[in-house]
């Protein structure tokens, strides 16, 4: 399996939560790598890492940050590459604030798309759907997991039912 997603983050102490966009790539199917790349701390690894990227066959780069979260809009800034920002509330955070805005609120020209607060598993969800346009395993891969959700819901209203609860919409 080919490496496509590029995860990163600005430190380990965010593996906790970068975790879950490794686990969900790895059950899409979608060959990924993942490093530690800091702004602040090894920023001409990060220009190398974000310029590199492309040419090393990598589609979307997901850079996880916390407190100032420079990473993912420094990352965006040098490569052509999508870049899915996860905002981690880190222990220097101002309860994850800063991290989220610091993401959002991106320059017209330098687009990072976001997720919710630790949300890395929707970042790896959005990295294989972006990858899954053009590459039909990723995009079955992704009906599947989706299919999945819908089951795992309508599974959940028929236990409703079964305990007595009404629902007139059914």
């Amino acid at each position: 399996m080919a490496t496509q997603v590029g995860i990163i983050m600005g430190s380990d102490s965010d593996l906790n939560v970068m975790q879950a966009a490794a686990d969900i790539l790895k059950d899409l199917e979608v060959g990924y790598e993942l490093t530690v790349v800091s702004a602040h701390r090894t920023p001409l690894r990060m220009v190398e890492y974000a310029r590199q990227a492309k040419s090393r066959g990598l589609k979307v780069i997901i850079a996880g940050a916390g407190g100032a979260a420079h990473l993912p809009g420094m990352v965006a800034s040098i490569t052509p590459l999508p870049v899915i920002g996860v905002p981690v509330k880190s222990s220097n955070s101002i309860d994850g604030w800063d991290s989220v805005l610091s993401i959002l609120q991106m320059p017209n020209g330098v687009p990072v798309a976001t997720v919710a607060l630790n949300a890395a598993k929707n970042a790896g969800i959005l990295a294989a759907q972006i990858i899954g346009v053009a590459d039909e395993k990723v995009g079955n891969n992704i009906q599947r997991y989706k299919s999945d959700l819908e089951k795992e819901v309508l599974k959940k209203v028929s236990g409703l039912k079964e305990k007595g609860f009404e629902n007139s919409f059914d």
